[in-house]
C-alpha cells in the first residue's frame, strides 16, 4: 500500500514520523514523508516538500524571550494568529503532495489534519490522524494548548471545547478555499471536523503510561504508544563527544530545541552559571536559540544535533523545553528531567513529567534563573527516587509498540 505521512512544524514534529514511516516500510508499505524542505536531509524515506518554515514565525510567539508566559488564552490566540500564513499555504502543498505520490492512505499530523482531511476526501482515499498531542476535549485534563491544568471534569471539558472553537478561525478560510479548489461542496468547519473525526481514526503517538486514554473519548480516538525517531543512516557520533562522555561521570544535558531563537546569549550565561553551581559536567546543545557552553571549560561541551536515543541513556539528567519529542526521548532513556516549558503543549508535558515522578516542579522559561536551575539539577542528580522512577517507566515503554496498531489498521483499509 502507498502511504503518505504529512506533518508540519519543528524537528520534534517531524522526527517521530521518520520512525513510524520506517516501521511501515518494513511491514511492506511504500512510504513517503511530506514536510518542509529544510527537513529533507533528516528523512531517509522518499520525500516531497511542503511550503512554509516554522523558523520564520516562531520567534513572534509569546514566551520566547523569557519575559512573559507563552501559555494561556492570550498566548494561544497570538500563536494561532502568527500561524495563519503557514496554514494558508499548507493546503495547496498537501494537495500537490497527494497528486505527486498518488497514495492509497494519507496519515496526518495535528497541524495539517484539518486540511489533509479535505484532500483525502477529494482524492477518495483513506486517511487517519497521527497526533503527538491529546487535543480532543476531555474531562480528564485541561486543554493541552492552554497548559493542561485541571479545572475539574466539567471545567476541563468546557475549556477544551472553547480551545477547539478558538482554533477554528485559523482553518476556516483555508479549508473553505481548499474545498472550493478541489470541487467539494461547502460545509461548516465544525460539521466537517465532527464527521471526519468519527469516520477516520486518530492514533496518538504517546504511551498510555504517560497519558492514559481518557474514558470520555469517542472510540475513534486511540492511544497507541510512541513512534521512535529513526536514526540518520550512517550516523556516527563526533569524536569529541565520545571522548567527553568517556572522560568522566555521566554529564547533564541542557538544550531547548526549537525554543527561544535569538536568545542564546542570555540563556547561555544563565546556563553556565547554573552548571558551575552544581559542579557537574555538562553537554549544552545549541538548538534554534544558539545556546553555548563555556569554550574554555573542559567540563562543558557544546554540541549540535545528535540523536537523542544515542545520547540520553549516557546522561545523568536532561534539562529541556518539554516538547513532546524530547519528553518522550528522556522517558525512553530512563533519565530524570528538569522541564523548562515555553509555550503550546510544553507546559502539559512538563506537568506530566512531574506527576510521573521523574522531575521536580517545572520551571517556566519566564521564571528561569541560575539558582533555580542549579537547585533542580542538584535534586534530580542526588535524589535516587527520580532516576528510579524514570528507569521504571523506561522499562514499561520498552514493552510497547506504537506502530503495530497502525500497521494492523492499514491491513484492514480497502
Amino acid at each position: 500500500m502507498r502511504v503518505l505521512i504529512v506533518t508540519s512544524g519543528s524537528t520534534g514534529d517531524v522526527a517521530p514520523y521518520t520512525g513510524l514511516g520506517a516501521r511501515l516500510q518494513a511491514a511492506g508499505h511504500d512510504v513517503t514523508v511530506a514536510t518542509h524542505e529544510h527537513f529533507r536531509d533528516q528523512v531517509a524515506l522518499p520525500f516531497v516538500p511542503l511550503p512554509g518554515d516554522l523558523r520564520e514565525i516562531l520567534p513572534q510567539a509569546h514566551g520566547q524571550d523569557g519575559r512573559g508566559s507563552g501559555t494561556g488564552p492570550r498566548a494561544l490566540v497570538q500563536l494561532l494568529r502568527i500561524a495563519r500564513p503557514l496554514v494558508a499555504e499548507l493546503g495547496a502543498g498537501i494537495a500537490a503532495s497527494v497528486r505527486e505520490t498518488q497514495p492509497d492512505v494519507v496519515l496526518l499530523s495535528t497541524v495539517v489534519a484539518p486540511l489533509g482531511y479535505q484532500v483525502a476526501e477529494a482524492a477518495g482515499i483513506g486517511c487517519a490522524g497521527v497526533f503527538l498531542q491529546p487535543i480532543h476535549p476531555t474531562g480528564a485534563f485541561g486543554p493541552v494548548l492552554l497548559g493542561g491544568r485541571s479545572a475539574g471534569p466539567l471545567g476541563n471539558l468546557l475549556s477544551g471545547r472553547l480551545a477547539e472553537a478558538a482554533a477554528r478561525p485559523l482553518y476556516r478560510g483555508p479549508v473553505r478555499e481548499l474545498r472550493s479548489r478541489l470541487g467539494l461542496p461547502r460545509r461548516s468547519l465544525s460539521r466537517l471536523q465532527h464527521d471526519q473525526r468519527h469516520r477516520w481514526p486518530t492514533f496518538h503517538g504517546f504511551s498510555p503510561v504517560v497519558v492514559p486514554r481518557p474514558s470520555d473519548w469517542p472510540a475513534s480516538q486511540e492511544v497507541v504508544g510512541y513512534w521512535w525517531p529513526a536514526r540518520p543512516p550512517g550516523w556516527t557520533p563526533p569524536p569529541e563527544l565520545s571522548a567527553f562522555l568517556a572522560a568522566g561521570p555521566p554529564p547533564v544535558f541542557v538544550g531547548f530545541g526549537s525554543m527561544a531563537p535569538g536568545h542564546g546569549d542570555r540563556l547561555s550565561g544563565l546556563v553556565r552559571a547554573a552548571i558551575r553551581q552544581t559542579g557537574r559536567r555538562a553537554i549544552v546543545q545549541a538548538g534554534w536559540s544558539g545556546l553555548r557552553g563555556a569554550g574554555d571549560d573542559p567540563d562543558v561541551l557544546s554540541i549540535g544535533p545528535v540523536p537523542h536515543d544515542w545520547l540520553f541513556p549516557q546522561l545523568a539528567a536532561v534539562v529541556h523545553h518539554a516538547g513532546a519529542g524530547t519528553t518522550a526521548a528522556g522517558l525512553r532513556a530512563g533519565v530524570p528531567a528538569v522541564p523548562v516549558p515555553v509555550l503550546a503543549d510544553q507546559p502539559f508535558w512538563a506537568r506530566r513529567l512531574h506527576d510521573l515522578g521523574v522531575s521536580p516542579a517545572p520551571i517556566p522559561l519566564s521564571r528561569l534563573r541560575a539558582d533555580r536551575l542549579a537547585a533542580a539539577l542538584t535534586a534530580v542528580t542526588t535524589q535516587p527516587a527520580f532516576a528510579q522512577r524514570a528507569q521504571t517507566i523506561a522499562q514499561r515503554l520498552a514493552a510497547e509498540d506504537g506502530a503495530a496498531r497502525i500497521i494492523t489498521w492499514l491491513d484492514g483499509v480497502q
